[in-house]
């Protein structure tokens, strides 16, 4: 697995547009093989942990100033 290299997450148009025209996810969704959501700990138990962990530890760059902004209005709220 890659190492981490940050808090942020960096927003990669490239990959999006990868991830959008890869053969396998058109196989996928054409042909029906998709496990439900949630299956992943049954499909690929590696893959399944390292997303939990990820997703639980970054914080995407939009999301930011959005919560420091709910945070400076709380602040000022009960001052």
């Amino acid at each position: 697995m890659p190492r981490r290299r940050g808090l942020f997450r960096k927003p990669s148009l490239r990959g999006r547009i990868s991830a959008r025209t890869s053969l396998p996810r058109f196989v996928r969704q054409n042909l029906g093989l998709k496990a439900p959501r949630g299956w992943g700990w049954v499909t690929n138990p590696r893959k399944a942990m390292y997303n939990r962990v990820y997703n639980r530890t970054s914080i995407g760059c939009v999301v930011l100033p959005i919560v420091l902004f709910g945070f400076l209005f709380a602040i000022v709220r009960y001052l």
